[in-house]
């Protein structure tokens, strides 16, 4: 652009320049012979004419020049300018972007009326470009609520299958563990070997697990019936951590609470008790049974929530989301996978949530939000 506004100031510069001097040069010249003739040979005044006819080409050499630079400042301020300001914005429009403030605001008659289209452009693409974010923004919201909508079904359709499974396990099972725990007690009793004993109470413990996944089944396809009402949450978890403390988990684990008094929520307390248990018998094993565990309670945004965090490793990112799936345990053979399944089913069916996530610095946070009554 610079190149071109020169080239044409140059060209403007040499056709004045040439016109002046073809207008001035022969009044000019006939001038200077009239001078000289009047002027005697030999003199001075001859000499300072043969140097002034000498010093013309100079002259007109210097006003080039002059007519040049002048051509192309004015040019440059009047066109070049708002024109490369122009471009740039142009430029910015092909790549679906905007400046407001390299939108040009100044120069000719042609010029202005580019501007003024320009300035209207950039007006309706701020505003399209605010509307696309604004749907953007409005459709990751949605699509991460069909995601979570879509999760929630999913879990739903497991609970009830698992439910339906469980209610027909239970009637065919139940009865004939109560006779084998029947008769391993018999056995157990008439025992006369060390090794006899040792196999009877391995049988005893494997039919006990076996019932205790029975019974969770049961929990976790349970109908979702509850008696709600106002509960005082502190209270419970104070019960609640009376009751574990002597259990062999929590033997060496310290327990501190951080309860705020009073605090109502909308819940059942049998099945709440059950959940506060059992996040505390899991924080517990997750220190390997040494450590501190943490309770809080607090009301915030229309919901009671209750906290318990522990200081051990915290969740993996790749258990994270089979957290609550039933029957996923990363406790081996001592865990059945179904206590966190059942604890979320039990906190929905009161109106609430189960949450996990990691504390900042180490450690696991498992919540609890219920609502107010």
């Amino acid at each position: 652009m610079k190149w071109r506004i020169a080239s044409v100031a140059f060209l403007l510069g040499s056709v004045s320049s040439g016109l002046t001097w073809l207008s001035v040069q022969p009044v000019l010249f006939r001038l200077l012979e009239a001078v000289r003739r009047w002027v005697p040979e030999g003199s001075a005044e001859e000499d300072v004419l043969s140097r002034v006819r000498g010093v013309l080409p100079w002259v007109l050499g210097l006003d080039l020049v002059a007519l040049t630079v002048l051509t192309y400042v004015v040019l440059d301020l009047v066109v070049g300018r708002p024109l490369r300001r122009t471009e740039a914005v142009v430029e910015q429009f092909g790549r679906l972007e905007w400046e407001p403030h390299l939108v040009p605001t100044q120069g000719g008659t042609l010029v202005s009326r580019i501007q003024r289209s320009l300035q209207r452009m950039a007006e309706a693409l701020r505003e399209e470009q605010a509307l696309t974010r604004a749907q953007m923004a409005s459709l990751r919201e949605s699509n991460a609520q069909l995601a979570r909508t879509q999760t929630e079904l999913v879990a739903s359709e497991r609970m009830a299958t698992v439910g339906r499974l469980a209610a027909g396990v239970a009637h065919e099972v139940g009865n004939p563990l109560a006779g084998i725990l029947g008769y391993v007690a018999l056995a157990r009793a008439k025992a006369d070997t060390a090794e006899l004993k040792d196999f009877l109470e391995r049988i005893d413990h494997e039919v006990h697990r076996i019932d205790r996944i029975i019974r969770g089944l049961l929990d976790l396809g349970r109908p979702g019936t509850t008696s709600v009402g106002p509960v005082d949450v502190s209270a419970l978890v104070e019960t609640c951590v009376r009751l574990v403390r002597a259990s062999p988990e929590l033997a060496h684990v310290a327990v501190a609470l951080d309860l705020e008094p009073g605090l109502l929520a909308r819940a059942d307390a049998g099945p709440l008790s059950q959940i506060v248990i059992n996040l505390l018998l899991n924080a517990a094993q997750a220190m390997g049974g040494q450590g501190g565990v943490r309770v809080i309670t607090r009301q915030a945004a229309g919901e009671v929530c209750l906290h318990v965090e522990d200081g051990g490793k915290g969740i993996p990112e790749d258990i994270m989301p089979r957290l609550f799936e039933p029957f996923f345990t990363t406790k081996g053979r001592d865990g059945t996978g179904l206590g966190l399944a059942v604890s979320q089913r039990l906190a929905q069916v009161m109106g609430g949530r189960l949450e996990a996530e990691n504390v900042p610095g180490g450690g696991a946070r498992f919540t609890v939000r219920l609502p107010v009554p």
